[in-house]
């Protein structure tokens, strides 16, 4: 039997546990985790005057098993605000429970509350699950965007 659901903001509470899945996100995807500057970063971004994201811890059972990050951006041709989904991660034991459907539908609603054009998202070549997640949920690949990134060191 499918255990409910709990979604509920990041708060000074639970950032730790919150920390703990970004280093799994980072584990599962082969890349390194954030250092304790970055961890320091997350948090000061978290809870500023003027918050530069949004996060959400996935409850089950009193164990947090999964995390969302939400940014808004905007679009200039449709003329409203654009949510980005920077990441949506579930434990790999948690995951063909339905649980990632809740999350996404999670974003879904947060992107109508604040009025949304659409929601945008980025999935590695080799993610299988999360690609097949993603079409399942009527979600279309851009294939005619090519995404480039300027790291720091070069601006």
């Amino acid at each position: 039997m499918k255990q409910e659901l709990e979604i509920k903001p990041v708060d000074h509470n639970n950032f730790d546990d919150f920390l703990q899945l970004v280093d799994k996100l980072a584990e599962y995807e082969k890349l390194m985790p954030p250092d304790k500057d970055a961890k320091k970063r997350l948090k000061n971004d978290a809870f500023s005057k003027n918050p530069r994201y949004e996060a959400y811890l996935v409850e089950k059972d009193n164990q947090y098993i999964g995390y969302i990050i939400l940014i808004l951006t905007y679009s200039s041709f449709l003329a409203l605000p654009t949510l980005y989904i920077e990441d949506i991660f579930l434990l790999p034991d948690q995951r063909q429970n339905g649980y990632g459907t809740k999350m996404f539908d999670f974003c879904k609603k947060i992107a109508n509350e604040k009025k949304c054009g659409r929601i945008e998202w980025h999935v590695l070549d080799w993610n299988k699950p999360a690609i097949n997640f993603y079409n399942k949920q009527k979600a279309v690949h851009l294939r005619e965007w090519l995404y480039y990134r300027l790291t720091k060191d070069h601006f």
